[in-house]
C-alpha cells in the first residue's frame, strides 16, 4: 500500500490515527514494571491540546519552540504537537550546559521552551536576561512559577482545549497551511570539534523520509519498538517517523541504566541503537565466559565457531544442512538463546547508526542468531539515506541508498556526496558554510570518506578530517583500526588512534568499567585498582597481546607502535563524548597531549 501525498508531519501523522485509531501507539513505563498503552487516538487528543496551547499562545508559522528532555512519551506528544501547530522543533540535550542552551536558544530565536524538570527549568532561568525572544517555558514534571514565566504542560494542555473548543476550525486551518517547504525541525549537530550548527529539515524531509522507510516494507503494526535512543538527535526523529508510518507500537523509555530490564518487559521485536551498545554487550558476554573458564568457556569457544560458519552460509542466502544444522541446533540451545533472552527473545532484526559499527562485532550478534543492519546518514540529510534491510545486508558495509537517495563518490578525494529530498535547506544563519557543504546541483558533501562495492553497497573509510596523514606521507584511516582493536580485546571501552602529521600510529585506549572486575579478579588483581592498574604490566600485555594480532592484519606505516591505558573511561559528562557516544578526538587529544607527545621523544617529528 502506498501512501498518501502528504503535505506535512501533521498530515502523516493524522492519517496514521485515522488507519488505526484504537491500536497501541505508544507505551509509557507504569508501576511495578509494566508499560501503559496509549492507542493513535489518545495520542491524537493530547497531540491536539498541546498544539492548541501553542495556538493560543499566539505561535505563528516556522517559530521556533525547543525541547529540553529526556526521551519518554511526552518528548513526541510534544514535537508532534509543535509541527501541527506550524512551529519548528529545536531540540537541545538534556546534558547540555546554561551556556549550551543559550547559544542553541538565541541562534534559533526560540520563543517557546519545553523543560522536563526544575533541574533542567533552573539552566534556562540562570540564562533568562539573555534571551530576549524567549516568551515561555513549559515544564513537564514540576510546578510553574516566576510569574506565569513557567507554565506546566497540563496548563498548557487545558489552555489548548479550551481554545479547540473556542475555536473549533482553528487548528485544522493550521495543519491545512503548512507546506512541504515549511520548516519543520531545528536539529543543533552535538559536534565532535567546534560551535555546533543549526541543521534546517523541512517537512518534506521528513514526508520522504516516512515515503521511503514505508516503501522497504521491513515492520508493522505487528512489530514491537523499544525506544531509547535520544530524541534530539537526528536517529530519534528517524524513528518516530517510523512509528507513524507504520503504527508499529513504540515503548519509550530514555533511561540508560534501565534498558536491560525493559528489554526483558518490552521484549521488541526491533530495535535501534548505536554501536557502543552493541559492543557493551559483547564485552559482558566475552568476558563472562573467559570468567567462567572450564567447560563453559570451550562449549563458549565451540559455538561461536559453530554460528560463525552459519553466519557465512546465510549471508551468502544459504541455510545450515547436515551435521553444521545439529551442531547449530546445540550451540543454539548451550549458548545464543541465553544471548537473545538478554534481549527479550523476540527480535528480528536490530538497526546501528550513528557510529560505524566494526564488521567483527555484525558477525558476532548474526551468529548468535541477531542481525545488525547497519544504516548509515548525517543530520543534514534527514539521517536515513543508506541501510542494510533484514533480506540484503553485507557485514562491512552500510548497505544500499534507500528509494529516492542518490549517492556518488567524489574522483579525487574519496568523498561521499548525497542527493535526495531528505537534504537540508541549510546550516541556520550560517550561508558561507552551505555554500560549502551544499554544492549548485543540491550534492551534499558529507566529509566521509567512501567507496561503492560491486552490488552497490556503500563502504564507509572514515571521516575524511579524521584521517591521518603520517609524516611519510601515508594515510591511516583510524576508524577501522579502533574497531578492530575493540573486537579483538573485549575488555576495551574506546580506542583514539593517533598519528597525524607524526611518524608512526599510536592509541589512547580506555577500559570497559563493567568488564573490570572480572578480568582482574581472573588475573589475581583485585587489589590493584585504577590508577595503578592502568600500567600495570599483566594489563598492558593483555592489550598488547589484541594490538599485536591486529597489527599483524595492517600495513606497516597504520600499525599501532605504542599506546597508553588512560585510568578513566572518556564520558559525555567529561565532554569527551557527544550525546551520541561519537569520541571527541580534539578534546580528547588535548587532554593527553603530554602523553601522545612521550610516544614520539626522540623520533623524527613532522614539521
Amino acid at each position: 500500500m502506498s501512501l498518501p501525498n502528504f503535505q506535512s508531519v501533521a498530515e502523516m501523522f493524522r492519517w496514521r490515527v485515522q488507519e488505526t485509531p484504537n491500536l497501541d501507539a505508544l507505551l509509557r513505563p507504569a508501576p511495578e514494571n509494566t508499560f501503559e498503552a496509549l492507542s493513535w487516538l489518545e495520542v491524537k487528543e493530547r497531540v491536539d491540546a498541546v498544539s492548541g496551547g501553542l495556538l493560543s499562545l499566539g505561535l505563528e508559522l516556522e517559530q521556533r519552540v525547543s525541547i529540553l528532555c529526556n526521551t519518554r512519551v511526552d518528548w513526541i506528544i510534544v514535537d508532534i504537537g509543535i509541527m501541527c501547530a506550524g512551529g519548528a522543533t529545536t531540540t537541545i540535550y538534556p546534558s547540555n550546559t546554561p551556556e549550551e542552551c543559550q547559544y542553541i536558544l538565541s541562534d534559533s530565536a526560540t520563543r517557546i521552551i519545553f523543560c522536563e524538570d526544575a533541574g533542567q527549568v533552573a539552566k534556562i532561568i540562570e540564562k533568562r536576561a539573555e534571551l530576549p525572544d524567549l516568551q515561555q517555558i513549559i515544564i513537564m514534571d514540576g510546578d510553574g512559577g516566576y510569574d506565569g514565566f513557567v507554565m506546566t504542560l497540563a496548563e498548557l494542555e487545558s489552555k489548548g482545549l479550551a481554545f479547540n473548543n473556542e475555536k473549533a476550525d482553528a487548528l485544522n486551518a493550521r495543519i491545512a497551511e503548512i507546506k512541504r517547504e515549511h520548516l519543520a525541525t531545528l536539529i543543533y549537530t552535538s559536534g565532535t570539534t567546534g560551535t555546533p550548527k543549526g541543521v534546517e529539515l523541512l517537512h518534506d524531509c521528513w514526508v520522504y523520509t516516512g515515503e521511503s522507510l514505508h516503501s522497504l516494507d521491513i515492520m508493522s503494526t505487528e512489530d514491537r519498538q523499544f525506544l531509547w535512543l535520544p530524541l534530539s538527535h537526528s536517529f530519534g526523529k528517524v524513528l518516530e517517523v517510523a512509528l507513524i508510518v507504520y503504527g508499529v507500537p513504540t515503548a519509550v523509555d530514555g533511561r540508560v541504566p534501565k534498558i536491560v530490564e525493559n528489554l526483558g518487559i518490552i521484549r521488541p521485536t526491533f530495535m535501534a541503537a548505536a554501536p557502543r551498545i552493541f559492543e557493551k554487550v559483547y564485552n559482558k558476554v566475552v568476558t563472562g565466559a573467559q570468567q567462567a573458564g572450564g567447560a563453559k568457556l570451550k562449549i563458549f569457544r565451540w559455538s561461536m565457531a559453530v554460528g560463525t560458519a552459519v553466519s557465512k552460509l546465510r549471508q551468502q542466502g544459504k541455510k545450515p544442512t547436515g551435521l553444521l544444522r545439529l551442531k547449530f541446533k546445540v550451540a543454539d540451545k548451550l549458548v545464543f538463546s541465553k544471548l537473545r533472552a538478554k534481549f527479550g527473545g523476540n527480535i528480528r532484526y536490530f538497526i546501528s547508526g550513528s557510529a560505524p559499527l566494526s564488521r567483527e562485532m555484525g558477525e558476532f550478534f548474526h551468529a548468535a542468531g541477531m542481525l545488525i543492519c547497519e544504516g548509515y546518514g548525517l543530520t543534514e540529510s534527514s539521517a536515513a539515506s543508506v541501510i542494510n534491510l533484514p533480506t540484503s545486508y553485507r557485514f562491512g558495509t552500510v548497505g544500499q541508498p534507500v528509494p529516492g537517495t542518490e549517492i556518488k563518490i567524489e574522483p579525487t578525494t574519496g568523498e561521499i556526496l548525497l542527493r535526495s529530498r531528505g537534504v537540508m535547506r541549510g546550516y541556520h544563519n550560517l550561508p558561507e558554510v552551505n555554500a560549502e557543504t551544499i554544492d549548485s546541483d543540491r550534492w551534499l558533501h558529507t566529509g566521509d570518506k567512501g567507496e561503492l562495492d560491486d552490488d552497490g553497497k556503500l563502504r564507509i573509510t572514515d571521516r575524511i578530517k579524521n584521517l591521518i596523514k603520517t609524516s611519510g606521507g601515508k594515510y591511516v584511516a583510524p576508524q577501522h583500526i579502533e574497531g578492530a582493536i575493540k573486537a579483538a580485546c573485549p575488555l576495551l571501552s574506546q580506542v583514539l588512534v593517533h598519528g597525524d602529521r607524526r611518524n608512526f600510529c599510536s592509541a589512547l585506549i580506555t577500559i570497559e568499567p563493567e568488564s573490570l572486575d572480572a578480568w582482574t579478579e581472573r588475573n589475581d588483581l583485585t587489589a590493584v585498582q585504577m590508577p595503578e592498574l592502568a600500567s600495570h604490566p599483566t594489563l598492558v600485555a593483555y592489550v598488547q597481546s589484541a594490538i599485536d594480532n591486529v597489527n599483524a592484519s595492517l600495513p606497516k606505516y597504520s600499525t599501532i607502535k605504542k599506546f597508553a591505558i588512560l585510568t578513566a573511561d572518556l564520558t559525555i559528562e567529561s565532554g569527551e563524548l557527544t550525546p551520541s557516544l561519537k569520541v571527541k578526538r580534539k578534546v580528547v587529544e588535548a587532554r593527553n597531549v603530554a602523553i601522545l607527545d612521550s610516544f614520539y621523544d626522540g623520533s623524527i617529528a613532522s614539521i
